[in-house]
């Protein structure tokens, strides 16, 4: 009982360190696993026994005989259920040819290279080192998105890192279980006729079970023959009812057919598509962090000094510094990505929990199997993604400084509101140069957006994945021109450490408007234009002009002027040297320049 609490409260305490100090989780789950697992066996233990014994003796422990497998089995499935359900079909069509060649001709790299290296270097038989090379593809956004967080980055560079992790988990993975279901089939002498049917059956019922359940699963639950309070457990229970049916149909198929029912029910019509995401999230996290300090307590010390061999180092080396970086340059050639950003893409690589969980699973399954070789396996894909973590974890924002693609400024804007004045001002500023997001809950202001060619995003602001985002880690302006004062407030108190770097501004209150004295930070445009101004003057009047500025003497006189009149309103100062400035109740600290424009919403003044 002691060991069971330990592992749950030590899973979450290593979630809550990982989010804390920004790391991935997978970190500190693995290195107490190791800790009282091995380590404690040979270092602390008097007796020379692990504090936390998964199996022991093949008889005793928390999971004796078979135990272990089953739950590292079941585990697995439904991690990887949850990978399908993020892997949208739209998103492979639009995340353009670089992420799509990295998935494919840069995944097709890795799983070549590394097979070949591990092949030579460790003498491993062929189906062991594609089987070794097929695992660490994944690279997986739980460990890319704390490493990237706090890394000022190009939006470019963030989509691709942050796509290329979303997209190959679960096609990584995929590709795993087809290489251990050909090992398998094959039975170590040649692939045989006989194998090849074995592998079609598996094939077959994989697919076949995972898209006539998925399909069986949204009827259920779109036709409301299931209560809502047991929406998420009769979810979790057809996951596992899939994965045990098809195994017993055809011997390793269950993998594949709960990856297929997760990709099938994500792109589907399941009406609670997003409930049950949150669900299946909320669980992935408590079975990983049950599930890796479990996988490394099991590892032994004889295990880890497999390791111990100069070969060891010369793969993860070539892994990483070399065929990392030849699939990369390969997948991004002839696009748009300058050198400095292909290189740094190249360094962020690490592997994550989708590789080390199934490593664990495959290992012990070809181990039982008497497969000679096969306990390299864990120990080797537990050491790619330890090591590719710890260099990127503790290097990745050095190496963006030293190849330049670090922003030391971040310009982006990001709105929030996507109403007819916010895509007006959104769309003068992209014109111009400027990088600017929409945030709104309102999906139909969200596709108008899109529609015009702006980049918006259907979230609310009340949501914590909005700061996780890593693709607005060039956000450095925080405008909130929502019709809520309670909202713009929210935002500016909830954000602007995180995207208002170089200003947050939101726009004055109806009650600020007959109390100016109340307004006391900076507040959009002026004292006399509020949410219902601003609609108004867009609604009779939508563009944007464009005024000379003589002096600081001229641009507060027409300033004043603007705000005097009921239809126009000051937007933006733009500069000599193009740079644009968002006009706030402090507009007079600002520096102007002789040539300067004043741009102002709404009606033309002549002036």
């Amino acid at each position: 009982m002691l060991e069971l609490a330990g592992i749950i409260i030590l899973g979450i305490l290593a979630q809550w360190f990982a989010w804390k100090f920004k790391i991935p989780a997978i970190l500190p789950l693995i290195l107490i696993g190791l800790l009282v697992g091995p380590i404690a066996a040979e270092f602390l233990s008097d007796d020379g026994s692990k504090w936390i014994e998964p199996v022991w003796n093949g008889k005793k422990g928390l999971f004796p005989g078979e135990g272990l497998y089953y739950f590292v089995s079941l585990a697995i499935s439904i991690i990887l259920f949850e990978g399908g359900l993020t892997l949208k079909r739209d998103e492979i069509k639009n995340v353009g040819p670089v992420i799509t060649k990295l998935i494919t001709i840069g995944s097709a790299i890795t799983f070549l290279g590394a097979g070949i290296v591990a092949h030579y270097f460790f003498n491993l038989n062929w189906e062991l080192s594609f089987l070794f090379s097929g695992l660490i593809i994944v690279t997986g956004p739980t460990v890319i998105t704390p490493i990237l967080r706090n890394i000022p980055l190009k939006k470019d560079v963030s989509a691709v890192l942050k796509w290329e992790g979303i997209l190959i988990d679960p096609i990584g993975a995929l590709v795993a279980v087809l290489v251990f279901e050909f090992i398998s089939v094959g039975g170590g002498g040649g692939f045989t006729k006989t194998a090849l049917i074995e592998f079609g059956k598996i094939l077959l019922f994989g697919t076949s079970f995972g898209f006539t359940f998925a399909h069986a699963l949204t009827f259920i639950i779109n036709k409301k023959l299931v209560p809502h309070y047991l929406l998420n457990v009769v979810s979790l229970s057809t996951v596992l009812l899939v994965f045990v049916e098809s195994e017993i149909f055809a011997h390793e198929s269950g993998l594949l057919a709960v990856v297929v029912m997760g990709m099938v029910l994500g792109n589907g019509k399941l009406k609670s598509l997003k409930e049950l995401l949150y669900f299946k999230e909320s669980l992935s996290v408590l079975l990983i962090s049950i599930l890796f300090i479990l996988l490394a307590a099991n590892i032994n010390i004889e295990d880890l000094m497999l390791l111990y061999t100069w070969k060891t180092a010369a793969l993860f080396a070539v892994v990483v510094f070399v065929i990392r970086p030849l699939a990369v340059f390969i997948s991004t050639y002839k696009s748009k990505l300058k050198v400095n950003e292909k290189l740094f893409i190249s360094w962020v690589g690490p592997r994550g929990i989708v590789a080390a969980g199934i490593a664990s699973l495959f290992g012990s399954k070809l181990i039982k199997n008497g497969v000679v070789g096969a306990e390299y396996i864990t120990p080797l894909v537990f050491m790619i993604v330890l090591g590719t973590v710890l260099l990127n974890a503790t290097t990745a924002r050095i190496f963006a400084k030293v190849v330049g693609v670090f922003l030391k400024s971040s310009e982006g804007i990001l709105i929030v509101g996507a109403s007819s004045a916010s895509r007006l001002i959104a769309s003068y500023l992209n014109k111009n140069g400027r990088r600017v997001v929409l945030i709104d809950s309102n999906s139909n202001h969200i596709k108008r957006a899109q529609d015009m060619g702006l980049e918006a995003i259907e979230a609310s602001v009340y949501d914590d994945d909005l700061s996780e985002n890593i693709e607005l880690n060039d956000v450095g302006y925080l405008m909130s021109l929502t019709g809520s004062s309670v909202v713009n407030e929210f935002v500016l108190h909830k954000f602007s450490d995180h995207f208002g770097e170089q200003g947050a501004f939101r726009l004055i209150s109806s009650d600020e408007m007959k109390h100016p004295e109340t307004a006391t930070d900076q507040r959009l445009f002026s004292l006399t234009d509020d949410y219902i101004n601003l609609s108004e003057v867009v609604r009779d009047y939508p563009t944007i002009n464009e005024v000379a500025i003589k002096s600081k003497e001229d641009f507060m006189d027409k300033l004043e002027k603007l705000n005097a009149e009921i239809t126009s309103i000051p937007v933006f100062l733009k500069c000599n040297d193009g740079i644009i400035h968002i006009i706030s109740t402090e507009a007079d600290q600002l520096k102007i320049e002789e040539g300067s424009q004043l741009m102002y919403l709404g009606k033309k003044v002549y002036f």
